[in-house]
């Protein structure tokens, strides 16, 4: 029960990593606000979890849009009294080399994976900043350290989102707000099942462990971030990628 009472908002909260991410942090106590597009999956999601006791109400927001994610901040500090855990977890991929990449497509991952996340944590932070108590946590990418072929625009909101981290860590400290990024590797998702086995074959032989990690495993890097326990670690940017860095 290491985030008993805190209230977490989990963006992207209803599916993948998101979704693992919530389940994990009801198992260590937290109040969850799921934010997500998905409307469909983030009430069915929310009410499983309200049926087994948990504390946890939905909000459909698209974290693109500054004014609707400033309201649907304060409507959950009104819901639930304290904002202490953000996790900026929304993204999406439009993946092309740049020779084939649209203007459209890049806008699209720009928006969500960097410009949503600048919008949560502007509309979030004031609420912990008041607390003088706030955990951050930003989804990177292993892509965003060093970089592959075909994602231009994810790679460069992923990267970008390791310096967001390193300004806010600075910035928010003294108010007793930490800010880190995690950098999932190859990770089994949803949006994995769209990928050729052939081409999962070759994720798995760059990875030393031999094997696709789960969202669960990235979900359990989240709650310790979020948590006490790392209470003295901001600014800093953690690979759950089995090793594929090496």
């Amino acid at each position: 029960m290491r985030l008993k009472d805190r209230v977490a908002i989990i963006t992207g909260g209803a599916q993948g990593i998101g979704k693992a991410t919530t389940l994990k942090f009801v198992q260590e106590g937290a109040k969850i606000a799921i934010w997500d597009i998905n409307a469909e999956k983030g009430e069915a999601f929310a009410q499983e979890l309200q049926t087994e006791g948990h504390t946890v109400h939905f909000f459909q927001v698209n974290t693109v849009d500054a004014a609707a994610v400033s309201a649907t901040a304060k409507a959950v500090y009104e819901a639930f009294g304290q904002i202490d855990i953000l996790i900026n977890n929304a993204g999406i991929t439009r993946d092309a080399t740049l020779q084939k990449t649209t203007l459209e497509q890049w806008q699209q991952v720009l928006d969500v994976n960097l410009t949503g996340v600048f919008n949560c944590t502007q509309a979030v932070y004031p609420y912990m900043k008041e607390a003088t108590y706030g955990r951050i946590v930003n989804a990177s990418s292993v892509v965003g350290i060093q970089g592959n072929f075909g994602q231009s625009n994810y790679v460069a909101t992923k990267a970008a989102v390791i310096g967001l981290t390193k300004v806010w860590a600075r910035e928010f400290g003294r108010r007793g707000v930490t800010v880190n990024a995690v950098a999932p590797g190859f990770i089994a998702t949803e949006m994995v099942n769209t990928i050729p086995e052939s081409i999962l074959d070759g994720f798995r032989a760059k990875t030393p462990l031999n094997r696709l990690g789960t969202p669960a495993e990235v979900a359990n890097l989240y709650a310790f971030l979020a948590s006490e326990e790392a209470s003295f670690i901001t600014g800093a940017t953690y690979s759950v990628d089995g090793g594929v860095r090496i």
